[in-house]
């Protein structure tokens, strides 16, 4: 009995991922239609051409563009929140932990979401799912505003208003999805590594820009 509830389990799990790979996909296919039609023109249909699915096929995965949203949403922010407690167990410096989330982020924008500047499109979304999107965003904000006040403290970084620099790093970042193209000439990785070294060096209280990292 208990072999077979493991083996059941098991099988769940795979199909769960599957599953979860199919949304991904399906995520990525229409970052390609909003880029092509812009965010508000882009319907199910479009995606669904994109994605090389029948409508049928993708109303099973998302019933909705609202929902195919909220999914963009939800998947970045759970993305870039399990990213925080990655950095703080691996990294020592508030530097390497910002320039490591900044990485991240623009590699979850560009890369997994193929460009999309859907997770940008708050206001899209219905009231009910609205506010938990922002309190997710709001405790990502917060985490990084921690890492750039530790900086401080360590004098590792400088600024006067952490809050300030945690918005204009996000303000920076986020724009990015507005301007990438897949085809031009830098890659999502370069991309993460040049704005990493950019905004961290920013804020570093060394005229050369190397702190401790």
């Amino acid at each position: 009995m208990v072999q077979i509830q493991a083996h059941r389990k098991h099988r769940e799990a795979r199909a769960g991922a599957r599953a979860l790979q199919r949304r991904l996909a399906i995520l990525r296919a229409a970052g390609r239609a909003f880029r092509c039609h812009g965010f508000a023109q882009t319907g199910m249909r479009e995606i669904a051409r994109e994605a090389k699915l029948s409508s049928g096929n993708l109303y099973y995965y998302f019933r909705g563009k609202d929902e195919l949203l909220a999914f963009c949403q939800d998947h970045a922010l759970d993305r870039l929140l399990a990213e925080v407690k990655a950095v703080r167990a691996s990294e020592r410096s508030a530097p390497s932990r910002l320039r490591r989330l900044i990485r991240s982020q623009v590699h979850c924008m560009l890369d997994d979401l193929a460009g999309a500047a859907a997770h940008l499109e708050v206001d899209a979304l219905p009231p009910r799912i609205r506010g938990r999107v922002i309190r997710k965003r709001q405790r990502y904000e917060r985490a990084l505003r921690r890492i750039i006040q530790e900086g401080v403290r360590e004098r590792a970084l400088e600024t006067a208003d952490p809050a300030l620099a945690a918005r204009a790093i996000l303000g920076a970042v986020n724009w990015s999805a507005r301007w990438f193209n897949p085809e031009g000439k830098l890659t999502p990785s370069e991309i993460g590594d040049r704005f990493a070294e950019l905004l961290v060096r920013g804020l570093s209280p060394h005229p050369n820009g190397k702190g401790k990292s």
